[in-house]
């Protein structure tokens, strides 16, 4: 494990009520950041509007409160050293972010359906994307509003060992290709938005479900391109399946 004391995350988004796998990954970062004599925060993910449940972050925060899983950060009327702990009043944040990468961004207008049809995942792997906008004019007339994706460095090689699920190397640019860090209806990626809060708010440990691991990588690499001293450790938990192997 990392050093004492560990500050620890649970990063909900409030597009429902808790469940089962998240209240395990809240209980095993509390229990983890007490048993440490660290910090528990709680950061609610709700960068994707249309998706928002309006009273879902109220509930998830009522849940855990019954449940006795008190949080340290932030505080109850919203502050703390690191607020705010709500991402989507952290975008000129992540503005900044894209900022400093500057020329390692640029333009995608491609649609869902150009990119189903110019790629295709094998077998336990994401779709990687073509590189179809890599070299275009970034000046050029665009057919609909764009994407902001990374272009990712020649020989961004990841090496990461989880906790839980062990080693893990990822060639990004091979295995993922140049991600999004902006969608074209302007809401901020996962990978940007978690990679620059994790930082940001000095976790030492993710705790989080397996069928995260693979954006570890992604993460990583953005921390190192806007300069992030150290990255989190992380620890991808075991999906909670029921007797048929579902969710």
């Amino acid at each position: 494990m990392p050093p004492a004391p560990l500050r620890t995350r649970f990063a909900p988004s409030p597009t429902g009520d808790l469940h089962l796998g998240g209240l395990l990954c809240a209980l095993v970062s509390f229990a983890l950041a007490r048993a440490s004599g660290g910090a528990f925060v709680l950061r609610m993910e709700d960068l994707d509007a249309p998706r928002v449940v309006e009273g879902s972050a109220a509930r998830i925060e009522a849940d855990l409160a019954r449940l006795g899983l008190a949080w340290d950060e932030p505080a109850p009327d919203g502050r703390g050293a690191h607020a705010p702990y709500t991402q989507s009043a952290r975008g000129a944040l992540y503005e900044a972010a894209l900022a400093t990468l500057g020329e390692l961004t640029y333009p995608c207008d491609c649609s869902r359906s150009e990119l189903l049809a110019a790629s295709a995942p094998h077998a336990g792997e994401e779709r990687v994307y073509p590189g179809t906008c890599r070299d275009k004019d970034p000046a050029r007339a665009m057919r609909r509003p764009p994407a902001r994706r990374l272009r990712v460095p020649e020989g961004s090689v990841v090496e990461v060992v989880d906790l839980a699920a062990g080693p893990l190397r990822q060639d990004v640019g091979r295995e993922v290709g140049d991600f999004v860090l902006r969608r074209g209806d302007g809401v901020f990626s996962y990978q940007l938005a978690c990679a620059l809060d994790d930082h940001a708010m000095a976790i030492d440990l993710v705790v989080r479900g397996r069928d995260l691991l693979a954006s570890t990588p992604r993460q990583r690499l953005l921390g190192r391109l806007l300069g992030a001293r150290r990255p989190p450790r992380t620890l991808h938990l075991p999906l909670l399946v029921n007797a048929a192997g579902e969710r």
